[in-house]
């Protein structure tokens, strides 16, 4: 079996559930199959937009983030149904144990999506017949579709995944590049958004091709480094490992809402960034991180959308000094216009723990005020040890099972709201 998997380099599987929130919902309920579906948030608000959708639905020109009164006027007949998070955590957590039977290299990246290093699980079978089975098993137990990419990284895993679907499985060798990557216009490709594609577009880089045989110099000075990062992913080069602890790693930790109209009112709108505020804090009091960086988004009537932030002197978490920052980002920043959507973040967090507070004219006499407090504390960490008790912030349990982990903090932050 080892003559399948090669001597030096990797086979890495890439899982993407397909229609995964509609797919749970029809698992769920088997009369939903075959009918037009979509999940969307709030569809009795006209801020409803569609979450994900059936290929059914998908057939009458449904598509993700379409507002529902579009959605209604291209398909009358569409069903609607509220997310159900529980279900789909649940479901997700199913999918995961079972790709963990494959290896223990398993990296998810969403709640229906993950990376499989199965270079060292030949005794299973071929990397075709891994991939085959673990479709069939996702399948067989939990009535769930998925598409497989098998590849030697994980960007050519990645792209693999999304050439067949529903349901199937391909395979991308890099010397299958120059037939199937390099045709396709570079807004296809896997890390490449709507703003980048014009960034490269402007300097005549249309498609992948262009882009794997494109200046070093004139993308870098276009995009800095991830300029040459896509050169490189264009060519099929990715060096990144399937890393089962990535899932534990948050840079920041947000919230932002749809707003059911249309909003001028400068008192309403910070009542919505207060609450912004108020759930932010929360998960990252959950995490036990602090925010060093505050950003405020604003998007308009129109979808045109500003981002701001600023550094703190001191990293926070409480609400109120969540929200001091980005009162004053708003009242600096938006413009009178209608607003649409707001979105609080905090940004470049830290561990409470290797938090350091960095002493001022204005703060340090509360500090001091603190030290005796603060040397109690030292000496119950000596002698009970450094977990014994915190302040502030909830204590973690470090002797937590990797499954108790990755219930609370599965996917960075996705679907605790």
């Amino acid at each position: 079996m080892n003559s399948h998997y090669p001597k030096n380099g990797r086979v890495i599987l890439h899982v993407d559930m397909n229609s995964f929130y509609a797919s749970v919902e029809m698992a769920s309920d088997p009369t939903l199959r075959g009918k037009p579906l979509a999940i969307a948030g709030n569809p009795q608000e006209r801020r409803g937009i569609i979450v994900t959708c059936s290929y059914e639905a998908r057939g009458f020109g449904v598509k993700t983030t379409m507002p529902l009164w579009e959605a209604k006027k291209l398909c009358p007949d569409l069903v609607i149904m509220t997310p159900n998070f529980d279900r789909y955590r649940a479901a997700s957590k199913g999918i995961f144990d079972i790709l963990r039977q494959y290896t223990e290299l398993v990296e998810p990246v969403s709640i229906d999506e993950g990376y499989l290093d199965i270079t060292d699980s030949f005794e299973k079978g071929t990397p075709l017949q891994i991939a085959s089975d673990i479709q069939a098993q996702i399948k067989g137990q939990l009535d769930l579709p998925c598409s497989i990419g098998v590849a030697p990284n994980k960007f050519l895993a990645k792209t693999a995944s999304d050439m067949k679907k529903p349901m199937g499985i391909t395979v991308l060798r890099k010397r299958d590049i120059p037939n199937k990557l390099w045709p396709l216009p570079v807004i296809e490709m896997h890390g490449i958004g709507q703003k980048t594609a014009e960034k490269l577009n402007s300097i005549g880089i249309h498609t992948c091709s262009d882009l794997a045989h494109a200046n070093d110099i004139q993308l870098k000075s276009l995009l800095g480094i991830n300029g040459l990062r896509l050169k490189e992913r264009a060519n099929g080069t990715d060096r990144r490992n399937v890393d089962p602890e990535s899932i534990y790693d948050y840079k920041s930790v947000g919230n932002s809402t749809t707003l059911p109209k249309d909003t001028t009112n400068q008192q309403e709108l910070l009542i919505v960034v207060e609450e912004l505020c108020a759930k932010v804090s929360s998960r990252l009091q959950q995490k036990d991180v602090l925010g060093t960086t505050i950003q405020l988004m604003i998007r308009d009537k129109f979808r045109k959308t500003i981002t701001r932030s600023k550094k703190v002197a001191n990293p926070i978490y409480k609400k109120e000094d969540l929200y001091h920052q980005a009162k004053d980002l708003f009242l600096k920043h938006w413009d009178g216009d209608p607003v649409r959507l707001l979105g609080v973040t905090a940004q470049d967090v830290v561990e409470k723990s290797e938090a350091t507070e960095q002493l001022d004219l204005f703060s340090y006499k509360k500090v001091a005020e603190k030290e005796p407090l603060y040397n109690v504390l030292s000496k119950l960490h000596d002698k009970f040890g450094k977990d014994s008790i915190s302040q502030g912030i909830k204590a973690k349990n470090k002797k937590k099972s990797y499954d108790q982990k990755q219930d609370t903090s599965f996917n960075k932050d996705f679907l605790r709201e």
